[in-house]
C-alpha cells in the first residue's frame, strides 16, 4: 500500500502501516456504510442552520423579543420590524463568524492528526456526541426568555458547528479506505444524496404530522403528538428531532464502516507530528501546487455558493413573498432534488471526469442562478412576459413561483453535486495517506472566506440601491473560482 514519505520520516514511522485504499463500491457493506453516515448527520446542518432554526431563532426570538422590549418604540412599525430583522440576522451572522473562525484555526490540525493517529471511529463519536446533546437542547430555545437565555443558545449553535466540521474532516478523512479509488465518486455522491433524502423526509414529517393539521386541517385534523404552533415548538421540536435521528442512524457507519487509523497510535504525538506537517504542507507549497490551486479555486466557489444558497431564500421572501408553508415546500423540493444531485454528481465525473465535471456544476449554478433574478413578483425574464395566477391553491400559484420552483431544482442538483465532486477532487489530488490533512485545509478553504459573499451582496446593493444587482455580485466569486479550477492540471491516472 502507498504511504506518503512525510509520514514516515518522523517518530511515527515504528508504527504500522496505514492503510490507504479500500475495497468495493457504493452499496458495498464498507461504501455503504461511509455513506449512511450523512444520510445520520446533514439533517442537523439542513433543518438547523439553514432552513427551520435559524430563521426562527432570528425572527421569532431575537427579533420579537426587541421589538417587545420597547427599545424600538420610537420607530414606524415597519421601521421597528427592519431593525428587528437586522439584528436578528446579525446574530446568526455573529454565530456562523465565530464557528467559522474556530473551525478554520484547528481543522487543519485535526486532520493532520488524523491521518498519524490511531482509531478515527471514537473521536469521531465524541463529535457526533457533542451535536447531538447541543441539538437536543435546542428545544428549549424560547422566545421572551422562557427557556435558555440568548447567550446559551448561541453557544450551543457555535458548539454544534465547530463539532459537525470537526466530524466533517473526520468523515473526510475516512473515504479513501470505503471503496476502490475509481468508485469513491459514487460513494460521496451517494452519502450527499442520502443525507439530503434523509432532510426531505423530516420535513415532510414536519409538515404532514404538524403544519397543515393547523393550517388546513388536513391530514389530521389537529397537529399530532401535542404539538402547539403557538409556542413554536415545531420550529422548537427540529433540535430533538436531528439529535435522535443521528443518534440512532449513524449505529450502521460505526459497526460497518472501515477505519484507516491504527490501534494504539499515539494521539499526542500524532498531534504533535501533524502541526508540524501542516507548516511544512504550507512552506512547501510548490510540492503540491495543483492541489493548492484547487483549494485556492474552492474559496472562491464555494463562499459564492454558500451566500447564493443562504441569501436565495431572502430573495424570495422579499421578492415573491413566500410564506412559511411555501418555504417549507421549498425546502422539501430542493433537499429532494439535492438527493439526486448527490448521485448525479458521481454519475458526470465517471462520464467527463472529476474536474469537467466540477467546471459543468459552478457553471450551471451561475447560468441559472442569474436567470433566477430575471423573476419578479410582477414579471418575468427581465419584464418580457407578464406575471399571473395559474391556479388558486395554497401555495405557489403565480406562474413567477412556479418557475422559479423549477429552477431550484437545477441549483440544488449541481450544487450538491458539486459538493461531492470537490471531495473527489481533493482525494485524487491529496497525496496518498495525508487526506485528512489536506481535508482540513479543504475545510479553511471553505470558511476562511465565509464573508466575502455577504460583503459584495451588501456593498453592490448599497451601490445600485437594487437588490438583484447585489445578488448578481455573488457570481463574481464562481467566476474567479472557476477560472483558477480551470487552470488545475490532474494527475495522469485520472480520467
Amino acid at each position: 500500500m502507498a504511504t506518503d514519505p512525510a509520514l514516515s520520516a518522523n517518530p511515527l514511522a515504528n508504527q504500522p502501516v496505514r492503510q490507504t485504499t479500500g475495497e468495493g463500491g457504493a452499496l458495498g457493506r464498507t461504501g455503504f456504510a461511509w455513506a449512511i453516515f450523512e444520510w445520520a448527520r446533514n439533517p442537523y446542518y439542513i433543518l438547523i442552520v439553514i432552513y427551520i432554526f435559524a430563521p426562527y431563532f432570528a425572527r421569532d426570538i431575537i427579533g420579537a423579543d426587541l421589538l417587545t422590549s420597547g427599545a424600538l418604540d420610537d420607530l414606524s412599525q415597519e421601521d421597528a420590524r427592519a431593525a428587528a430583522n437586522a439584528q436578528g440576522q446579525a446574530t446568526i451572522a455573529s454565530v456562523t463568524k465565530w464557528a467559522g473562525f474556530i473551525a478554520a484555526l484547528t481543522a487543519p490540525f485535526l486532520g493532520a492528526a488524523l491521518d498519524r493517529g490511531g482509531r478515527l471511529k471514537p473521536i469521531l463519536a465524541v463529535f457526533l456526541g457533542s451535536i447531538t446533546i447541543c441539538s437536543a437542547l435546542l428545544w428549549f430555545a424560547m422566545p421572551g426568555g422562557q427557556g435558555l437565555p440568548v447567550s446559551a443558545i448561541m453557544a450551543l449553535l457555535v458548539i454544534a458547528y465547530v463539532s459537525y466540521t470537526y466530524s466533517e474532516v473526520t468523515h473526510n478523512a475516512m473515504l479513501s479506505v470505503s471503496g476502490e479509488p475509481r468508485r469513491l465518486a459514487m460513494i460521496s455522491g451517494l452519502g450527499l444524496g442520502l443525507g439530503n433524502g434523509a432532510a426531505t423526509l423530516i420535513f415532510l414529517a414536519i409538515a404532514l404530522l404538524f403544519v397543515l393539521p393547523a393550517m388546513v386541517g388536513w391530514p389530521f385534523a389537529v397537529p399530532q403528538f401535542g404539538v402547539d404552533l403557538s409556542k413554536f415548538e415545531h420550529a422548537r421540536l427540529a433540535g430533538p428531532i436531528c439529535a435522535v435521528w443521528l443518534a440512532l442512524f449513524s449505529i450502521p457507519f460505526f459497526t460497518n464502516a472501515k477505519d484507516p487509523g491504527v490501534p494504539g497510535a499515539s494521539w499526542i504525538a500524532a498531534f504533535r507530528e501533524g502541526a508540524l506537517s501542516v507548516w511544512r504542507t504550507v512552506r512547501e507549497a510548490t510540492k503540491y501546487r495543483e492541489l493548492l490551486k484547487f483549494l485556492i479555486a474552492r474559496m472562491f466557489y464555494a463562499d459564492g455558493m454558500a451566500a447564493l444558497l443562504a441569501l436565495g431564500a431572502v430573495y424570495v421572501a422579499l421578492f415573491l413573498g413566500w410564506n412559511f408553508l411555501e418555504m417549507l415546500c421549498y425546502a422539501i423540493f430542493a433537499s429532494a432534488c439535492a438527493f439526486g444531485g448527490g448521485i448525479f454528481g458521481g454519475w458526470l465525473e465517471g462520464k467527463v471526469g472529476v474536474k469537467r465535471a466540477l467546471a459543468l456544476e459552478i457553471f450551471g449554478m451561475v447560468l441559472v442562478g442569474l436567470f433566477q433574478l430575471t423573476i419578479t413578483r410582477e414579471s418575468l425574464f427581465l419584464g418580457l412576459v407578464d406575471n399571473f395566477v395559474v391556479w388558486d391553491g395554497l401555495v405557489f400559484r403565480t406562474l413567477s413561483d412556479l418557475v422559479y420552483l423549477g429552477s431550484i431544482s437545477i441549483i440544488a442538483v449541481t450544487a450538491t453535486a458539486s459538493i461531492s465532486s470537490s471531495r473527489t477532487m481533493l482525494v485524487t489530488l491529496a497525496p496518498p495517506g495525508r487526506s485528512g490533512e489536506f481535508f482540513g485545509l479543504y475545510a479553511i478553504a471553505g470558511t476562511i472566506t465565509v464573508w466575502m459573499g455577504p460583503l459584495l451582496v451588501e456593498q453592490f446593493t448599497l451601490w445600485s440601491g437594487d437588490q438583484r444587482i447585489g445578488m448578481t455580485s455573488i457570481h463574481l466569486l464562481f467566476v474567479i473560482g472557476l477560472g483558477v479550477l480551470l487552470a488545475v492540471r490532474m494527475p495522469a491516472r485520472t480520467t
